[in-house]
């Protein structure tokens, strides 16, 4: 692809304020940031290691916190970087780089959570099918098809941002390089990537936020056929963590890819953009593990395990 570019780096804005504003926002980061790896990292090594949930659901899981630390690596060291020494520059190759995988890494996990979304419906609805249809073979499957769209959606949102031309001082008002602030940033017409921003952003919503309703409605629908409460209370309470990281995830993102005027919103949408990018990866893990019975039972059985064997 030709380089139009005539600057070879960035000024990424970030938050304005005062130097103890830029330490406060370090320490935030770097707080949630080491929570984010370690409940994750936690969340992986406590599947792993223990044999009852080495299932379909929690094979996903397992690669949903994988995903959620890259997801937040990409862009919390640097702005903690940035924050502690205020050097705001970023190179054009590593803005592009960030965005790549930023949009692969995020787009990823929209995916992953429809297909969560879909594991859920045939554990629910076809109880007796659930290990058959969700063979190893097609969770290898799934998760392989997840990344080839987050491939193909980073491809096309780099690719097309990075055809624009950049005139120096290239100031992009962000925290990292997102796809509509880059864009805002550049000096040619924008108005052809806005519409592909908005109609690739727009599809991939659209097509796992149905996946993830059409399932919903059908496990809303089995559930309530269930004549026990308590059958109806347990069919339930295997969806609602899922259901709430769902909830957080899609509608920050609806927020701030999903509708017209995202660019002309940059200021609004950098506040949004700490959630979906560094507070929910964080959350994801806290919301399995403490709605989730299987997952504590888990880690008290690990924990007794290593307790017992010194």
């Amino acid at each position: 692809m030709e380089n139009h570019t005539v600057v070879t780096e960035f000024i990424l804005v970030g938050f304005k304020g005062k130097p103890e504003m830029q330490s406060i926002l370090f320490v935030l980061f770097l707080l949630m940031y080491i929570i984010t790896l370690m409940g994750n990292t936690a969340m992986i090594l406590v599947i792993s290691a223990d044999p009852k949930l080495h299932t379909p659901m929690y094979f996903f899981l397992k690669n949903l916190s994988f995903l959620d630390i890259c997801y937040s690596s990409v862009i919390t060291p640097k702005a903690m970087l940035s924050f502690a020494t205020g050097n705001k520059i970023i190179s054009y190759n590593g803005c592009a780089t960030q965005m790549f995988f930023f949009s692969l890494f995020g787009t990823t996990e929209a995916f992953f959570l429809a297909v969560m979304a879909y594991d859920r419906f045939i554990a629910v609805c076809n109880p007796l099918l659930y290990h058959v249809v969700m063979s190893k073979k097609t969770r290898h499957l799934l998760v392989a098809v997840s990344y080839f769209f987050g491939f193909v959606n980073c491809c096309t949102q780099t690719g097309f941002t990075f055809s624009l031309s950049f005139c120096a001082p290239a100031e992009i008002n962000h925290f990292f390089c997102d796809v509509p602030a880059v864009m805002k940033a550049s000096c040619s017409p924008t108005f052809v990537n806005e519409i592909v921003l908005l109609v690739v952003c727009g599809l991939i919503i659209v097509t796992t936020g149905i996946i993830v309703l059409v399932s919903y409605a059908y496990i809303v629908a089995t559930i309530l056929h269930i004549p026990s409460g308590s059958g109806r209370l347990k069919a339930f309470s295997t969806c609602t963590s899922h259901l709430m990281a769902v909830s957080l995830f899609f509608g920050t993102v609806f927020f701030m890819y999903a509708q017209p005027g995202a660019i002309a919103s940059l200021n609004q949408g950098k506040i949004v953009s700490v959630f979906y990018t560094v507070v929910i990866p964080m959350l994801n893990p806290i919301i399995y593990s403490l709605r989730n019975v299987e997952v504590k039972e888990a880690v008290i059985r690990q924990f007794r395990k290593k307790l017992f064997s010194y």
